[in-house]
């Protein structure tokens, strides 16, 4: 018999973990996480190798925090206080088990607008070509909800054919009521796009709400076991 590690994750009703998912996926997020690279150009992607799960989102959306939270790390991701800086693709290794990407913000940065496009497009090249993309995880600010500038970002992913979830951040902003019609109002804007995953995470990077779902979520999806 193969070991468990090489056998198919089991099969959860979406959005149910059980302690055991819970505890497995802070296990493996605790273990090493490095910077492996930033790609300027889609041939200087690494070997498709690992799987992948990549996040998406407006340049001021916490995606750094995001990735720093997840793997218990302050300084993994860079943040920056000039939203848009992020005009490569990030890779950072989960100690062989895959890798998390940093796809390029969106919507607002100091830059030109030939700039932006160059960054941008290499986010749909990354986006439509890679084997091991497994998910996209769409970060979008619980306090505003979608908006009309993650439309294109929601076009490009349902185009690509990734499958893709949402994953509200900063709720810790926020009531917990307000979080609840936040989330229930983006389920209803993603029900009828073909590629988005029917479940939405509520996160705080800052307080940890929902990471230890969003880890599970994103073990049970790579299949990445230890």
């Amino acid at each position: 018999m193969p070991p468990a590690s090489d056998g198919p994750i089991p099969d959860f009703k979406v959005g149910e973990y059980d302690e055991a998912e819970v505890e497995a996926a802070r296990v493996l997020f605790a273990r090493p996480a490095t910077f492996v690279m930033g790609a300027a150009k889609i041939e200087q992607l690494p070997e498709p190798n690992l799987p992948e799960i990549a996040f998406a989102g407006r340049s001021n959306v916490g995606k750094s925090s995001l990735i720093n939270g997840l793997v218990g790390m302050h300084k993994l991701a860079r943040a920056s206080n000039e939203p848009g800086r992020t005009r490569e693709v990030n890779f950072f290794d989960l100690d062989g088990k895959m890798r998390l990407v940093d796809l390029p913000g969106y919507g607002w940065a100091k830059a030109s607008k030939t700039t932006v496009k160059k960054f941008q497009d290499l986010g749909r090249d990354y986006l439509r070509g890679r084997v091991t993309l497994k998910r996209v995880y769409l970060l979008i600010d619980a306090r505003h909800g979608l908006k009309s500038v993650d439309k294109d970002a929601l076009d490009a992913l349902d185009n690509a054919a990734v499958s893709y979830q949402i994953v509200l951040t900063k709720a810790d902003k926020i009531k917990a009521h307000e979080r609840e019609t936040v989330r229930e109002a983006t389920l209803k804007a993603i029900s009828k796009r073909p590629a988005a995953f029917p479940a939405v995470i509520v996160t705080s990077a800052e307080k940890g709400l929902g990471m230890p779902e969003l880890r599970a979520e994103i073990m049970r999806t790579t299949g990445a076991l230890l």
